[in-house]
């Protein structure tokens, strides 16, 4: 039984292997070799020396925060919602829907609606606003990112939130509980990991943003991602986009670690 099982890892072992691990010891021996090929430490030297990629990191991790945060306010109540309804399945597939559509097809698509003589702006010029600058802005950036990355923060909330049993909600009523005081000690706390998982989900994806940091946000909006890419199609200085990525995962791994869960062990031992 055990050799039966074990054959079952080695695919997954092998995809592991290979698509994960690989590609993150090519970066890390990458990023300690110049545009030369020289061994060397002085990408990080660089990297850590250098106020603009300082800046671009502090923006990345901003822009990913509010991106983030602007999510979570929005998907919560949302997710709470759906399971309220009577036909749920079918509004967590609208929701599930605009994830099947090609990335770049949607970014582009907001290029048409956002630009100067997009649909947006010839409305707000129709009702009198006047024609704005709606394109390659900090609240476009932030705006088409939110709605790209919104669905992968609703789902785990809405698992969580679908796995919470009416019991504990019914006792806390009974109890006296208000409304605020029965979600904040009794519903948040036990959707939590739900809440982590989004976060995950949201947050990581986010630090390396390029393709709508370049389209939408056009050169108001500087982050590690397009360094990344220019370095590596540009410059041809793959060792210092290396070395930009291994902060990158760095910054991930930091990430999940603080949104792991922690009190397995303990709830192990309590069930004990």
């Amino acid at each position: 039984m055990k050799q039966g099982k074990l054959f079952y890892y080695i695919p997954y072992g092998l995809w592991i292997a290979l698509f994960v691990i690989a590609p993150v010891v090519l970066i890390v021996y990458q990023s300690f070799f110049n545009i030369a090929g020289h061994f060397t430490l002085s990408n990080y030297a660089t990297y850590f020396h250098s106020g603009v990629y300082l800046k671009m990191t502090f923006n990345s991790v901003w822009y990913a925060f509010l991106i983030t945060a602007i999510t979570l306010l929005i998907s919560y109540p949302t997710a709470y919602l759906l399971n309220q309804l009577k036909h749920k399945q079918l509004w967590l597939l609208l929701i599930i829907l605009p994830t099947w559509i090609n990335l770049l097809l949607k970014t582009y698509a907001f290029i048409g609606l956002l630009s100067r003589s997009g649909s947006v702006d010839s409305f707000l010029t129709f009702i009198g606003i006047g024609p704005k600058q709606l394109l390659f802005t900090d609240a476009s950036f932030l705006f088409v990112a939110t709605y790209i990355e919104i669905p992968f923060m609703i789902l785990p909330i809405y698992n969580a939130i679908a796995e919470l049993s009416p019991s504990y909600v019914n006792a806390s009523r009974d109890l006296g509980a208000s409304g605020w005081q029965t979600f904040s000690r009794v519903i948040f706390p036990l959707t939590l990991d739900g809440v982590k998982s989004g976060v995950q989900s949201v947050f990581i994806p986010s630090l390396s943003l390029f393709m709508i940091t370049r389209l939408i946000g056009g050169n108001r909006v500087i982050t590690l991602g397009p360094a990344i890419e220019q370095h590596f199609l540009v410059t041809q200085n793959w060792g210092m986009g290396s070395t930009i990525g291994v902060i990158l995962i760095v910054a991930m791994v930091i990430t999940m670690l603080l949104t792991g869960e922690r009190k397995k062990k303990g709830r192990t031992r309590h069930a004990k």
